[in-house]
């Protein structure tokens, strides 16, 4: 959520910001006629509560049953009555201005770039050459066999369309992939923590789930939600703490089965492990102080490509611009795997700073040794990695002309063989 004094002193950055990520005004115009409301309101309950404190400070002075004493006993009375009034009404005024700011995206950070969609982002950085792999490459589910580990029918059978069955090999390989990223982001400083699945609307409004994605999550009859990301849990570990000085920064990851409907989603790019309702993924969550978070999201985009790194998979780094840049984020990089046999890049991770955009909806502070007054965190997330693209990249990338698929060296303790087979 926004500072208040934002909008009340500059919303024309708010209105820059919504113009930048391409957003409708009405929010903004919203947000603003029920902040005055609500002020207004506060203004009168405050009124009437200091001609209370007079009356009542009146009444002391007066010998009590005179004809002045019951007049303003008569008078307080009056007023208490319409202090509760307006008292209900300011509560209501209130929900509807706190409403109205959860509308509100967070502000893009001056260097992110003017651009409405994805073809307008910006290439950071690259990493490898596409044309160096892939020599015998096919788009995963055309490969020999792919059905065997990867049983897309029977998962649509159990459960229904994008809940695969990860069956053999196929499940060995993405326990292989799930165990190398938490032991790599832990050498890397990042504690690990095994979350909760479920979270509640609370922990999804702290993050900026609630009120935007409510199509894309599944929803429990008791208003539980499963996570669509560990970034959810994670932040909320801290909802309405104050965390010493001395800890910051703290890094954590969590591995967590992922749950996303993708409404909408159709036609080539959601064939095979592109586009899943169910994915396994790997989080990393930072919180920091504020003056250091953009040189936490460079480390953050480090970690999670030093990953690809290992991998050997050729990558590349987006900037995201203003119209492709998510509600609550700040600043994004997109890190996106080249996948041969589709001769495309796959998005594997999204690396963001959110800024104080998700601590102050969560009340998340830190106490400045210098001051001793609680200030808002920033908070920090990445994937690292998340499993079925870098996994589609992997098969298409490394398969060879019998129809196994090379095993990356660096993965290869982790899945205890050098080849992956079909048969």
């Amino acid at each position: 959520m926004l500072d208040p004094k934002i909008l009340r002193e500059s919303p024309d950055l708010i209105r820059a910001a919504l113009a930048k990520k391409h957003l409708d005004a009405a929010p903004l115009e919203r947000a603003q006629a029920n902040d005055q409301a609500w002020r207004h309101v506060l203004g009168e309950v405050e009124q009437l509560r200091a001609s209370q404190k007079g009356t009542n400070n009146a009444m002391a002075a007066l010998a009590k049953g005179s004809p002045e004493f019951i007049a303003k006993v008569q008078e307080m009375k009056a007023v208490s009555t319409e202090i509760k009034a307006k008292e209900e009404s300011l509560k209501h005024l209130e929900e509807k201005w706190r409403a109205s700011m959860l509308e509100l995206p967070n502000l893009p950070h001056a260097s992110v770039p003017e651009g409405r969609t994805p073809e307008e982002n910006v290439v950071f950085a690259t990493q490898g050459d596409p044309a160096a792999v892939g020599a015998h490459a096919r788009p995963h589910w055309e490969i020999p066999g792919f059905e065997r580990l990867f049983d897309f029918g029977r998962g649509a059978k159990v459960t229904g369309a994008g809940f695969p069955f990860f069956v053999g090999d196929g499940a060995r390989m993405s326990r292989a992939l799930l165990q190398f990223f938490l032991e790599e982001n832990t050498r890397a400083g990042y504690i690990e923590v095994s979350p909760p699945i479920f979270v509640n609307a609370a922990s999804a409004t702290a993050t900026g789930q609630l009120p935007d994605k409510e199509g894309q999550m599944y929803e429990t009859l008791d208003k539980l939600y499963a996570v669509p990301t560990a970034e959810v849990p994670l932040t909320n570990f801290f909802r309405d703490e104050i965390i010493e000085e001395s800890a910051l920064p703290v890094y954590r990851c969590a591995y967590t089965p992922c749950f996303r409907r993708e409404a909408g989603s159709y036609g080539k790019d959601v064939r095979g492990l592109n586009r899943v309702h169910q994915f396994d993924k790997v989080e990393l969550l930072k919180w920091v102080q504020p003056e250091t978070s953009y040189d936490e999201l460079e480390k953050l985009r480090a970690d999670a490509e030093r990953l690809l790194q290992k991998l050997e998979l050729p990558y590349r780094v987006l900037l995201m611009c203003g119209g492709d840049l998510g509600f609550a984020q700040a600043k994004k990089y997109d890190l996106e795997v080249w996948a041969a046999g589709q001769k495309r890049w796959l998005e594997v991770s999204s690396c963001s700073n959110f800024e104080a955009f998700q601590a102050r909806r969560a009340q998340i502070r830190y106490r400045p040794k210098a001051t001793g007054k609680p200030e808002l965190v920033h908070t920090l997330n990445g994937s690292g990695l998340a499993v079925p693209r870098v996994l589609a990249a992997l098969l298409e990338n490394n398969l060879q002309a019998d129809g196994r698929v090379r095993i990356p060296a660096a993965l290869q303790s982790y899945f205890g063989k050098e080849y992956l087979s079909f048969d």
